[in-house]
């Protein structure tokens, strides 16, 4: 990044941060006050002293030149990654120039470079010579790995004839009856399905069971869901029958293991969005992608265990100049990243938009190849932000069209952020469009200027 004389944003800096606590510590480090011997390399090392309560400072250091995000190191106590130690040292290389001087990192920040980097190379070598391993054992793998998934057939076969038979015997007994009945008995019918190796089918009946007296409407809503697990279930049961695309669409939401199988692509990849969910076991971050010259959108997903932010980290408006390999399935836009050809740097390329109206049908289109689709990534361009009795909508600026937000969108601090930069006037906003509505995640302002995260 450095070598290119292009500093990341502050905004691009504190999107690092693992929480909002760690972002206002972090800024406040941000300044020259505190630290002492601070300095950076043209590869992308920064470093610095910072003092702490203790006697001795606390010594930080970042490796930017890593493709796969930035890598840290702290002496202090803190379990975050990154500390408010590392943000706030990247805040002050991303602040005024001169305030990180170039120089040779000092002994304590080489070891700990060089030998990530050592370390990076033996995991390539190993890799190398696993991909292309032989002998004896070779042909064992695959069987037993061919038998353990036949097994594993058979158990979600079993799983999804009882999920089968419980929605038979809701619907004989009426919707009505799921308001009675509790959340126990669906808490039940989804451990069955994690015995049965179907996670995607345990999470979906998760969401049946809260629907049940959740306002007006509410049977409605459980008779779609009902019938979108019904179809998961056939699909199933029915897989061989199917076209293989479907299929692969079908196995990866009953929640069967897959690989990325597909050719390696290469292009410069701007990230568009990161967010991280959360439940009391993971962590998922979600990366949205666009390549700059294939023109797509692709997702990369990284895990983390509960607590912790996964590794994997891109802040907004950086591209990467990489391969990425798609996912199997009809309509999925899952990839893996595969090699890095130079670390992440700012871009001032912006994904071309669409009318609202084309989005709404864009997000039509791909239910046919995945019908258990919740949305679709989309930028929109020349909205503005507008409320709409007790909700918000974006309204095209050129047309009569206009996008609803999505429940979830309306109780986000991003969306003052949104309303904030749009001021009134036309905005691209790229996000994820379905059928509850727009989720906005990331805005530019007309005409120049950097991407605000409204994550």
């Amino acid at each position: 990044m450095t070598q290119q004389g292009v500093r990341w944003t502050a905004d691009q800096v504190l999107a690092l941060a693992p929480d909002a606590a760690s972002r206002k510590a972090g800024s406040k480090l941000g300044a020259a006050g505190p630290w002492s011997e601070a300095g950076s390399t043209g590869e992308g090392t920064v470093w610095g002293l910072c003092k702490g309560s203790g006697s001795k400072p606390y010594q930080t250091v970042v490796d930017l030149a890593d493709a796969s995000g930035p890598a840290y190191k702290c002496s202090c106590p803190s379990r975050k990654f990154p500390c408010k130690h590392a943000l706030g040292l990247l805040l002050l290389w991303a602040g005024e120039d001169g305030a990180v001087p170039a120089g040779e990192p000092p002994g304590w920040a080489e070891q700990w470079i060089s030998g990530r980097r050592r370390r990076a190379g033996e995991k390539a070598e190993e890799k190398k010579d696993a991909d292309g391993s032989g002998g004896p054992s070779g042909s064992a793998g695959p069987e037993a790995a061919r038998r353990r998934a036949e097994r594993r057939a058979e158990r979600v076969t079993a799983g999804a004839t009882e999920l089968e038979q419980r929605l038979t015997d809701l619907l004989r007994g009426g919707l009505a009856s799921a308001e009675h009945s509790g959340y126990g008995l669906w808490e039940e019918t989804a451990a069955r399905m994690v015995d049965a190796q179907a996670q995607g089918l345990a999470a979906r009946v998760r969401e049946l069971g809260a629907i049940p007296s959740t306002g007006p409407g509410w049977p409605v809503r459980l008779l779609e869901e009902c019938a979108l697990l019904h179809l998961l279930g056939q699909g199933w049961l029915r897989r061989e029958r199917l076209p293989d695309g479907l299929a692969a669409t079908v196995r990866s939401r009953i929640g069967l293991p897959v690989s990325a199988d597909g050719p390696p692509r290469r292009d410069s990849w701007l990230v568009l969005a990161q967010y991280d969910t959360t439940d009391p076991r993971l962590t998922t971050r979600r990366i949205w992608l666009h390549g700059a010259d294939s023109q797509r959108t692709v997702l990369l997903l990284s895990y983390g265990a509960a607590g912790r932010a996964p590794e994997l980290s891109l802040p907004v408006g950086l591209a990467l100049e990489a391969e990425v390999s798609a996912y199997p399935g009809a309509g999925q836009l899952r990839v893996a990243l595969g090699e890095q050809f130079a670390p992440p740097t700012p871009t001032a390329i912006r994904p071309p938009g669409l009318t609202t109206t084309r989005a709404a049908a864009r997000y039509g289109d791909a239910l046919r190849d995945d019908p258990w689709l919740e949305s679709v990534p989309v930028t929109l361009d020349r909205v503005v932000p507008v409320p709409d009795g007790g909700s918000w909508q974006l309204a095209d600026a050129d047309e009569d069209a206009a996008l609803p937000l999505t429940p979830a969108a309306r109780n986000r601090p991003g969306l003052w952020r949104l309303v904030a930069l749009s001021g009134g006037a036309p905005v691209r906003v790229f996000g994820e469009c379905g059928h509850q509505g727009f989720t906005p995640l990331t805005a530019w302002p007309e005409g120049a200027g950097d991407p605000v995260s409204l994550c």
